[in-house]
């Protein structure tokens, strides 16, 4: 690792709170921290994903992981949030590492003008020293309190930023080709083809969010923006360094060799599904140039109320996902057009337009590479 690189970490709340107490795990943060430390002296950039805030939050609430609903965990999330930063604050002192708080939604990450001023924020972090530690505004939102978020949200930093490596530090020591459970479980040290082990990855943790499935969901999104993804035992001397040199055992997810572009891959990978369309089969056999647009005379059926400029999820008439783009009309106006097919598109919307649902330049095929999202019920009944 002699050159510069740029290190997402992702960190569980298992990790980083008491299973009984749910107070911080100082001993955890001091080895993380310090090792961290060792990165910025070697020259490289840390930005740390941090779940916890609302593992934390749950005794001042008076909760329960497990009696807590939704308005619990976001007033957990306020409460801890605090606690999260204090922690993160002391020991960093000792190292003499500065940190500053960033919080997220799914829209500054599925808006591309928000997208940008998040990397803008964190990039002039980065230029002053400072680590930002990135984690949802759980308090203020319901739709980012499910499986996965963070794993998937570091995915999305790491190919944000333009990370070469994403550590997700979890309480297992990587991938098994089915249940550690299972005596006759295999552990898998490398992976290219992260859906060859999607059903193998059930299950998730008493105090975090997400389980396998959803570090394997992650490792798929680094893998287009070209970054390797590692997934570790966290409770370790030198959880990170022993990871990036291969000291110890994890699974190491390798990225294609061909990263799609920083905005294919913004369209590509997606964290929620604003829209959909079922389209004729002809678009696919010249949608590869990138010059052919979809047109109301395309479409089929479609489903959800979306914005200009939200990404839509395409899918042939089998219901297979076939590629996503970003749609130029609002779903109001989407069907104001499928609906008229013969009227003129410029009388019916009240400006001039080409009438082009997706432009070519805006739509981007689906490799065999990404994990796929089913079709909603709505446009396969």
């Amino acid at each position: 690792m002699t050159k510069k690189r740029k290190i997402v970490i992702k960190i569980g709340s298992a990790l980083l709170a008491n299973q009984d107490m749910l107070t911080p795990r100082f001993g955890f943060l001091q080895r993380l921290m310090e090792d961290m430390a060792r990165l910025r002296n070697q020259g490289h950039e840390v930005i740390l994903c941090s779940s916890g805030s609302v593992a934390l939050g749950l005794r001042i609430v008076g909760e329960t992981p497990e009696s807590a609903g939704v308005s619990d965990k976001q007033a957990a999330a306020a409460c801890g949030m605090p606690l999260l930063l204090n922690a993160y604050k002391q020991v960093g002192y000792e190292f003499g590492l500065e940190i500053a708080q960033v919080l997220l939604t799914l829209g500054d990450f599925e808006d591309h003008r928000r997208f940008l001023n998040t990397r803008n924020t964190v990039h002039r972090l980065l230029e002053a020293q400072v680590i930002p530690i990135i984690n949802e505004n759980d308090s203020i939102t319901t739709e980012e309190i499910r499986v996965g978020d963070n794993d998937r949200l570091a995915a999305k930093v790491a190919q944000m930023v333009g990370a070469e490596d994403l550590i997700i530090l979890t309480g297992v020591d990587g991938l098994y080709d089915r249940n550690p459970d299972d005596p006759e479980a295999q552990f898998v040290p490398e992976v290219t083809d992260v859906s060859e082990y999607m059903e193998a990855t059930k299950g998730k943790s008493t105090l975090g969010t997400g389980g396998m499935a959803t570090k394997l969901q992650a490792a798929n999104m680094a893998q287009e923006a070209g970054c390797t993804t590692w997934i570790a035992q966290g409770e370790v001397d030198r959880p990170l360094t022993s990871v990036l040199s291969q000291e110890r055992r994890s699974t190491k997810i390798l990225p294609y060799p061909n990263p799609i572009s920083g905005w294919d891959s913004w369209i590509a990978n997606r964290l929620q599904m604003a829209g959909s369309l079922v389209v004729n089969d002809a678009v696919f056999e010249t949608m590869e140039d990138r010059q052919r647009a979809i047109r109301r005379e395309d479409i089929i059926s479609m489903d959800g109320d979306f914005t200009r400029g939200d990404v839509l999820h395409i899918y042939d008439k089998q219901g297979i996902e076939r590629a996503r783009g970003l749609s130029d009309f609002t779903s109001e106006e989407v069907r104001v057009l499928t609906n008229n097919p013969d009227a003129d598109a410029d009388q019916l919307l009240g400006y001039h337009t080409k009438g082009e649902i997706i432009r070519g330049a805006n739509l981007v095929p689906l490799e065999t590479r990404h994990l796929l999202w089913d079709a909603p019920a709505a446009i396969t009944e």
